[in-house]
Formats: structure tokens, C-alpha cells, sequence
């Protein structure tokens, strides 16, 4: 959870009247949030909703509480709409056509009018390592540069550019020195935390000025030039690059509100693509692009457990500073420019229940009486382990999200039919596993010191693709076991899974079958009822090898959901 540190003094201010700790802990509830700690000025302060971007600032945090104590909800006159542009005179960032596939999109505006003090240089970088690294996946998705505008020349040129030809001073260089962009990615401290995010491509994203300034390498480095901002600094140049268009207008939304709420002026600028994106091949941004959301008070109350009007449930929306209008029992919402958490209905009761806060509910007891039962399944499940262990295997459980390197090219199988997840935070968490296998030679690949025999097994689940299921996918509770030792074999196996089946008292036969996984011909299916419930066999050697396991493996699995 993303954690904060506040300047009682800039927040006091922001908020127009001074506020002691024990009243701040208080109030932080409206924001999902809790006072962690204290250093002189410092406010520490953890934040629990993710989804709340907008929070994790001084200037954002303030907003939420001056508006939940009365303040008027602010108003921002400087963003366009996806209909009417605002305008942007000669402030132009261009787009390279390149860039497409690479790191195609690009926010940014102008603040100018008022001096940057010190608490607020360091809330603004604050700001920006927080958007960066925690909703914008440590900058793979977002990353923001900050500039003195002054020293620039529009148009400002996003372009790809040759990492072995290109050269300037990056920030933080020591000693400072011409890099090029290829040398940042080995030599820089940043490029070698960043570099990993661009360095597989050809060319590289680039910020320049239209006399050919380095504004930054994004998202790795600024210049040590335009790029280094200080206390003092009154014209403001705000660049975001990333690669999902709304994620990057959302936190451009999120910084220019707070910069304005500081007193600073927000001045547009226009955003030129070569290419269609989702709002266009120019974009003014600011951009406010949310749309508006309804819920129905006999829904709200229905999940809230009350009887609000709703005129009291649109008064407490507006508290939490989101404009809101009703129409007979209907509550429409506008989101405001720095939000972009209302997906559902839900979300605005939940807002609501944020405003009136949790303990003015009733809490009721409950109207059923039911009484607790294991599922056929879950029974089934336990009768299988309570075998298993009295065979002398030992029970293990694993995560059910894993590599393709595992799951995929150790096992020497393919990826089609696995379930594979679209934007995974770690390639180490890529594929939901098909099959437990892996996780058992994933825990014998590791095992080489404990003594000999090893009797591995995990009774869980796995899922794959199924197109005559309606979400596309299904998920089973499956056997998984294995032996590993010089004596490991196809009959030992058969022999347990022979046990098995007597104490489930369930008859069953064997057919032979052929799997990448297993030695060819000492590899088998077995069927109970007519239908192939599972595979057991030898472990081919090169699936060993490609684990690093030295000691001969036999294993298999039994797909439970199949069992009479």
C-alpha cells in the first residue's frame, strides 16, 4: 500500500485552517488511510485504496478533507473534452510514427505563475515516484519528467531515436559527462534500474526541443540541463509517456490538479500523433474523458443495509467531492477530473458509505440460520489426502500462477490451451498452471539434499481454456504425485494409484498413452467409468534435465472432478 509523507505546514495551508494530529487520524478514514508517524513537520500517512491515485499526495489528500469538511468542490476551467479543445497556442509535442510500437503515447501541460517552494518540490518528485512506481508499474506504464518550460522550445519532438548515436547529459550523471543512450542503459544508475523496460527495442523513446535540447531519455533519465528543476523555478513543463492512454491521462489529470490547488496556472498543450489513438490523432491535454454513472437508491440502500433518500445519498456523494444531480430515484454522479475509479454503481454506494461513514450503519444480526457442511468436493478432496499420507507421501502446496519457463518450456510442452494473464506485474506470475506437475518437480529441484525416497503430492486446482465454457475457461481440483528415487518407476506408481482407488472403492483400467512429458511407452491414462480421468507415468529425462534433477522421477495426475 502506497505510504505518504505530508508537510503539516503545506497541509494546513492547503486545507485553510491548521488541523492537529488526533484530528487528522480521524478524518484519514475518508481516504482508506491512517497516520503512521511523525518527524517534526513530516506527516507519515499509509494509504489503503489503490485505486485512489489522486490521494497520494499533499495537495490531492488535502482536497479530499477540505471538501469532506464543508469546502466547495473545486472547479478546473483548463481541460479539454474528447468535443472541445481548449487552446494550446505554440506548446505542440509532436509524435514520431516509430514510436507505435515502442512507447507510443505522451501527455502534457504547462504550469506556470507561482514560484515551486521547497515542501512543494518535494511533494511534486513525491508525486512522481509514487504515480510512477506504484500505479504506473515502476514506470512500464508511466513515467513523468518535470522541466523548467522557460528553457524550451516549442515543439517539443517525442521521437525514436538510435541509442548508439544519441548523446547528452543525463541528471545524476557522476562525473557529468555526454552519454549516449545505449551507455545510460549500462553505466547509469537509472538506466540500469529502468533500461530494462526499452532495451529490447531498436530505438529508444526521446524528448527534445525544437532546437534539439535533451529534455529526457523516458522513462529512464532526465537531462542534467532543462531536466533539473528547483526550489524557486515558476514556469513548469509536465511530460508523461506510457503506453496505455487513459492510466497517462488520468495521472497527467491527477498532477495538474494538484499543481493547480498549489495556485500554480495550468496551461494546455497539444499532443500530435501520426497514428489513431482512442481520443483521437490530437490530443489537448489536460483531457477530461470520463463518463458519467447512475445507480438506482433501492440498489444503494439494498447493499448498504439502510433507507437513505436519494437526496441524502447524493449529499453524501458530494462530499467525497463528486458533483452530483437526481432524477426521481435515479443519483447520476459526474467523476471528477482526477478520478477514475467508478466502474461500477457500486463504486458511488461505496462512496457513500465512505461519507456517512461506517459506524452510522446498524449493525443487524443475521435473519438465517444455516448450518456449515464440507461440499461433496471438498469431502472427496480429504478422503484422497488422508490416502495419500498413510502411503507415506508428503502434502505440499503451491501458488497456481507461474512462469511460461516453467510451466511452459521446462515441461517441453506448448502454451496453447493455457490460461495466460494479458498484463502480469512479473513474468514469474505469466500463466495460471494446467497442470500440478511442474510444481512438484519445481519442489524436487530443490530437494536434492533431503534423504531419499522423496513422496510428493498436492491436492488443488488448475485451470485451462475451454471454449464451451461461458467465461472461456475451467478450473478442476486435481491429484498430483510424485516419486523421486533411484527406484522410482512406472509400476510404483500404478501400484499407489492401485490403493488409491480400492479405498475410494472405484474400479479402474489403464490404456496406453503418449505424453511429451513421459518416456515413450512407459506412460499410461487411466480410466474409471468409461472416461480418461488422468495420466501417470516415467518422467522424460529431459524434462529432468531442464529442472536440474539428477534422481529418476515417476509421477502423474488425477482429474478429481471426474470421479463418480
Amino acid at each position: 500500500m502506497p505510504k505518504i509523507e505530508v508537510s503539516e505546514q503545506s497541509l494546513s495551508r492547503l486545507l485553510g485552517r491548521s488541523i492537529a494530529p488526533e484530528e487528522l487520524e480521524g478524518l484519514l478514514t475518508v481516504a482508506k488511510g491512517e497516520l503512521d508517524g511523525r518527524e517534526g513537520d513530516l506527516l507519515k500517512v499509509e494509504l489503503n485504496d489503490t485505486n485512489r491515485p489522486d490521494l497520494w499526495s499533499t495537495a490531492g489528500l488535502a482536497r479530499a478533507l477540505r471538501v469532506y469538511l464543508g469546502g466547495p468542490t473545486p472547479r478546473y476551467d483548463f481541460f479539454s473534452t474528447p468535443t472541445t479543445a481548449k487552446d494550446s497556442g505554440e506548446r505542440i509535442i509532436e509524435v514520431d510514427p516509430a514510436l507505435r510500437e515502442i512507447r507510443p503515447y505522451i501527455a502534457g501541460f504547462v504550469a506556470s505563475g507561482c514560484a515551486l517552494d521547497e515542501p512543494a518540490l518535494k511533494d511534486l518528485i513525491q508525486t512522481q515516484e509514487k504515480l510512477c512506481w506504484n500505479f504506473g508499474r515502476k514506470r512500464q506504464s508511466i513515467a513523468m519528467g518535470v522541466y523548467r518550460s522557460d528553457a524550451i522550445v516549442y515543439p517539443v519532438r517525442y521521437r525514436a531515436a538510435n541509442p548508439e548515436s544519441t548523446r547528452f547529459v543525463p541528471l545524476g550523471a557522476e562525473p557529468p559527462r555526454p552519454m549516449s543512450l545505449r551507455e545510460i542503459l549500462r553505466d547509469h544508475p537509472k538506466g540500469q534500474e529502468f533500461g530494462s523496460i526499452v532495451a529490447s527495442f531498436p530505438r529508444f523513446p526521446y524528448l527534445e526541443d525544437a532546437r534539439g535540447a535533451t529534455l529526457s531519455f523516458p522513462p529512464v533519465i532526465n537531462s542534467a540541463d532543462v531536466g533539473a528543476v528547483k526550489a524557486g523555478d515558476s514556469s513548469l513543463f509536465i511530460e508523461l509517456t506510457g503506453t496505455d492512454l487513459s492510466t497517462l491521462l488520468l495521472a497527467a489529470s491527477i498532477v495538474a490538479c494538484d499543481l493547480a490547488d498549489q495556485g500554480f496556472t495550468i496551461l494546455p498543450v497539444a499532443v500530435r500523433y501520426p497514428f489513431d489513438t482512442p481520443y483521437g490523432r490530437e490530443v489537448i491535454t489536460p483531457l477530461y474523458f470520463q463518463n458519467e454513472i447512475s445507480v438506482e437508491i433501492d440498489y444503494a440502500n439494498k447493499l448498504l443495509g439502510a433507507r437513505l433518500s436519494v437526496e441524502e445519498a447524493a449529499a453524501a456523494v458530494r462530499q467525497m467531492g463528486c458533483p452530483a444531480k437526481v432524477a426521481g430515484s435515479r443519483l447520476t454522479v459526474t467523476v471528477p477530473e482526477y478520478r477514475n475509479d467508478f466502474l461500477h454503481p457500486v463504486d458511488i454506494i461505496e462512496d457513500v458509505m465512505m461519507a456517512r461513514g461506517v459506524e452510522s450503519f446498524e449493525p443487524l444480526p443475521p435473519s438465517d440460520f444455516t448450518v456449515g457442511r464440507l461440499s461433496e468436493a471438498e469431502g472427496l478432496a480429504r478422503r484422497v489426502k488422508d490416502v495419500m499420507v498413510g502411503l507415506g507421501y508428503q502434502e505440499m502446496i503451491f501458488n497456481y500462477l507461474g512462469s511460461g519457463r516453467d510451466f511452459v518450456e521446462r515441461m517441453g510442452i506448448s502454451p496453447e490451451g493455457m490460461v495466460r494473464i494479458a498484463n502480469p506485474m512479473s513474468e514469474n506470475y505469466e500463466y495460471l498452471r494446467s497442470s500440478i506437475l511442474p510444481s512438484l518437480l519445481e519442489a524436487e529441484a530443490v530437494s536434492a539434499h533431503a534423504v531419499y525416497p522423496h513422496l510428493l503430492f498436492e491436492v488443488g486446482k488448475v485451470s485451462y481454456l475451454d471454449a464451451s465454457d461461458a467465461s472461456g475457461t475451467v478450473t478442476r481440483d486435481y491429484l498430483g504425485l510424485m516419486i523421486a528415487d533411484k527406484e522410482a518407476s512406472f509400476n510404483q506408481v500404478r501400484a499407489h494409484l492401485s490403493v488409491l482407488f480400492y479405498y475410494l472403492s472405484l474400479e479402474h483400467a489403464l490404456e496406453a498413452a503418449s505424453d511429451l512429458r513421459f518416456i515413450p511407452g512407459r506412460c499410461a491414462a487411466v480410466i474409471v467409468g468409461g472416461k480418461r480421468i488422468g495420466l501417470f507415468g516415467e518422467i522424460h529425462p529431459q524434462v529432468l534435465e531442464n529442472w536440474g534433477i539428477q534422481m529418476p522421477c515417476a509421477g502423474g495426475e488425477i482429474d478429481l472432478g471426474l470421479l463418480p
